[in-house]
């Protein structure tokens, strides 16, 4: 457990209301029922819950940093190799066009 700042566990609790959830959700597009309302701000408030903890822990002795563990690229590097036909690339094609992809125009 780490040491908190103010010595105490749940320093302050924070809850999301019915309503919050609701205009959460109005903003996301997304319909809700009243149980999953009712699961999303208990499980909201868990989050916030988390957070307020973590606020308290006590960071004095710890440098800043984006990362905690080292980052290594793991890109693999170009290399030219040959490419396939364009009859076998053009086989399945709905609609083609000599060696093109034929398509609908996307502006009018």
């Amino acid at each position: 457990m780490p040491i908190l700042k103010d010595g105490c566990y749940n320093w302050h609790i924070m809850k999301i209301k019915r309503e919050e959830v609701l205009h959460i959700a109005r903003l996301a597009r997304l319909g809700l029922t009243e149980s999953e309302v009712n699961r999303l701000s208990e499980q909201l408030s868990n989050i916030l819950e988390n957070f307020t903890v973590l606020q308290q822990v006590d960071t004095s002795g710890v440098p800043p940093t984006a990362q905690s563990i080292a980052l290594q690229n793991v890109v693999k590097s170009d290399e030219a190799a040959a490419s396939l036909p364009p009859s076998e690339i053009l086989a399945n094609a709905p609609r083609k066009d000599g060696d093109f992809f034929r398509v609908r125009a996307v502006l009018e």
